[in-house]
């Protein structure tokens, strides 16, 4: 019977290494895509905007992007920033406070 214990205990270990072995993955991929390039589909799907939206969040420099031949970029660590700089939780106020 100890024998099946200690067998459970073992797996229950690996179960939690593994488990911290993913979160590191994920974290470390995460911080990889911040620092990628996507172009302007990609930020119309990932935003659920229109292409005049986008273009009013470049031309009044609310989302910062470079352009090659014409073709517009933009990392997603701006596109996150944007995001966080834009949060609303209606059950705080702007001070953290309830």
């Amino acid at each position: 019977m100890t024998e099946i214990i200690d067998l459970i205990l073992a797996l229950s270990q690996d179960i939690k290494d593994l488990k911290a072995r993913i979160e590191l993955l994920r974290q470390s991929r995460a911080e990889v895509l911040k620092d990628t390039w996507i172009d302007n589909q990609d930020v119309l799907q990932t935003l659920h905007i229109s292409k005049r939206t986008l273009q009013t969040l470049r031309t009044n420099g609310t989302l910062p992007y470079s352009k090659v031949k014409g073709k517009f970029y933009y990392r997603v660590a701006d596109i996150e920033q944007l995001l966080q700089d834009n949060y609303y939780n209606h059950n705080f106020k702007r001070d953290g406070n309830k």
